[in-house]
């Protein structure tokens, strides 16, 4: 299998900027570009009038937002370029898991790297999980990076010593 393309999606936390470096480790030996996106969402909030419209406010947010991104993405470009890796950064808007998805798709990407912040129980439910969604509908595969420091500690077993007592 030739990975010529590896598309790391991006939100600028600790996780996605340690798969972001596994994604430039992986990349190396094979040649590969890194096409580096970072999706906005539309913030929607609700009104007597219409329940789902945005406000010049939330419009103004959103555009902070995208200035916001583009200048981390501008410093990922920067610190990437120092590396020699070819690489490409894409601010995107949209639901992050579809844009991802139709991003991969349409960028010919031969894998997709990202982060899962491994979210569990209630949080899971009510925050959903991004990198579950694109597991489940990317057409390439998915490698999924959980960094060490999301991880929770093993459970031991109880010892017999334990037990006996």
């Amino acid at each position: 299998m030739a990975i010529k393309r590896i598309l790391v999606p991006v939100d600028f936390s600790k996780a996605s900027l340690q798969a972001l470096d596994y994604a430039r480790e992986f990349a190396t030996p094979f040649g590969a570009d890194l096409l580096i996106v970072h999706v906005v969402e539309p913030i929607y909030y609700a009104t007597p009038i219409d329940m789902y419209a945005a406000s010049p406010n939330v419009a103004m947010l959103v555009d902070e937002q995208r200035r916001m991104a583009t200048a981390h993405l501008q410093r990922l470009s920067a610190d990437l370029t120092k590396t020699g890796l070819a690489h490409r950064t894409m601010l995107k808007s949209g639901a992050p898991a579809q844009v991802i998805v139709d991003t991969a798709k349409s960028a010919k990407a031969d894998l997709v790297i990202m982060a899962t912040h491994g979210r569990t129980g209630l949080a899971h439910v009510l925050l959903g999980s991004v990198a579950e969604r694109v597991v489940r509908t990317a057409a390439c595969p998915v490698l999924t990076v959980r960094t060490a420091a999301g991880r929770r500690p093993a459970r031991r077993a109880p010892s017999r010593a334990a037990k006996k007592r």
